[in-house]
C-alpha cells in the first residue's frame, strides 16, 4: 500500500512539477507583490505624519489610516482650524481605536477651549459661550471613550469653572439648567432654614 502511494507520488510528481513549481513561484511574487504594497502604503503615511508633525500642511485622504488621521486632526487642532479637523474626527471616530479617538476629542476640546479663553480674555462673554459649551461636549467624549484619561478630567474642570465663574454660558446656550443657589438649600421640604 505505501509502496503504491510512493510510486503515485513519484509519477505525479514527474508529469506535474512543472506546473506545481510555475505555481508556487507564482503565489510567492503574488505574496511579496502585496507586502511590497503594503509596506509602500506604510512608508508613505509614516512620512505624511512626519511632516504634520514638522509643520508641513499635508493633505490627508478621509479613507487613511487613523494614525494618518490622528496626525491630521492634531495639525489642524493646534492651528484653530476646527472646522476641518471635525471632519477628519468623524472619519477616525470610524474607524480608529478607542485610545486614540480619545485623545483626538481631547485635542479638539483644548483648541475649542482655547477659543473660548481667547474671547474671555478680550471681554467677548457672548463670543466665549458657545466655544466653553463644546469643548465640554468634546471633553465629555473623550472622557467616555477613555475613563481614565487625566488631562480631559483636569481640562473639563477648568471648563466647568469657566461656566461656574460666567453663569451665561450655560443660560444662553441651554447645555445645562443650573439651579439658584439661594433656593438650592432651604426649598427642600423636610430641612430647617438657614445655612446647613
Amino acid at each position: 500500500m505505501i509502496a503504491r502511494l510512493r510510486k503515485a507520488f513519484f509519477h505525479f510528481w514527474r508529469t506535474q512539477r512543472s506546473l506545481l513549481l510555475a505555481a508556487a513561484a507564482s503565489g510567492f511574487a503574488l505574496a511579496a507583490l502585496l507586502e511590497g504594497v503594503a509596506w509602500r502604503r506604510a512608508v508613505a503615511t509614516n512620512d505624511a505624519i512626519e511632516a504634520l508633525r514638522a509643520g508641513r500642511d499635508i493633505p490627508i485622504d478621509m479613507e487613511a489610516p487613523p494614525e494618518a488621521l490622528f496626525a491630521r486632526i492634531a495639525y489642524l487642532a493646534k492651528r484653530d482650524r476646527l472646522d476641518q479637523a471635525r471632519a477628519f474626527l468623524e472619519a477616525l471616530d470610524r474607524s480608529g481605536d478607542e485610545p486614540s479617538r480619545a485623545r483626538a476629542h481631547y485635542l479638539v476640546a483644548n483648541a475649542l477651549l482655547r477659543a473660548a479663553l481667547e474671547h474671555i480674555e478680550k471681554s467677548e462673554l457672548e463670543a466665549a459661550g458657545p466655544f466653553v459649551n463644546l469643548s465640554k461636549h468634546e471633553y465629555r467624549r473623550a472622557l467616555k471613550l477613555d475613563p481614565e484619561f487625566w488631562d480631559a478630567k483636569f481640562n473639563m474642570d477648568v471648563a466647568a469653572r469657566l461656566v461656574r465663574d460666567f453663569p451665561d454660558f450655560e443660560r444662553k446656550s441651554g447645555d445645562e439648567l443650573s439651579a439658584d443657589p439661594k433656593k438650592l438649600w432651604t426649598d427642600i421640604p423636610g430641612k430647617p432654614k438657614g445655612l446647613p
